[in-house]
């Protein structure tokens, strides 16, 4: 028997489960009505969120240690749709030249898509206003 030499997982990585439940449909609208991918070649769009997400959920301080995470991942970054890590000057020149009002308009995007799973009691409808008075509020003293 020959050697596999594709790399496969068992199981999802927590990562590639919540990519998954984004809404990819969405951010391809947005994409294309912003124009965001428009000076692109490689680097595009749904690439550097993923890169983001990467180093969010690494808990990455900066873009380097960001890239440098995903370089050590090698092969196995087929699992988020990418062949390889982006090298830091590109990643670093997407995150300061592409416009933010792609990702500002997916999150406005993503709550209103997952706004059936959100909590009730973060909705606030015209009625249910409750004032809160400084008189009633507890004194805290700090020592």
């Amino acid at each position: 028997m020959g050697k596999v030499s594709e790399n496969k997982f068992v199981g999802q990585p927590i990562l590639r489960q919540i990519v998954n439940i984004l809404p990819r449909e969405k951010f391809d609208e947005l994409v294309i009505r912003l124009g965001s991918d428009k000076y692109y070649k490689a680097f595009f769009s749904w690439d550097q969120l993923i890169v983001m997400l990467f180093g969010i959920f690494s808990r990455c301080d900066s873009m380097g240690e960001v890239c440098d995470g995903m370089r050590a991942l090698g092969g196995k970054l087929n699992y988020l749709g990418m062949e390889s890590s982006p090298a830091k000057s590109t990643a670093g020149d997407a995150l300061r030249d592409r416009d933010e009002e792609l990702f500002r308009l997916f999150y406005f995007a993503l709550i209103a898509h997952f706004s059936p799973l959100l909590s009730v009691s973060r909705k606030k409808s015209a009625g249910s206003r409750v004032s809160v008075s400084r008189s009633s509020m507890p004194l805290i003293r700090v020592r």
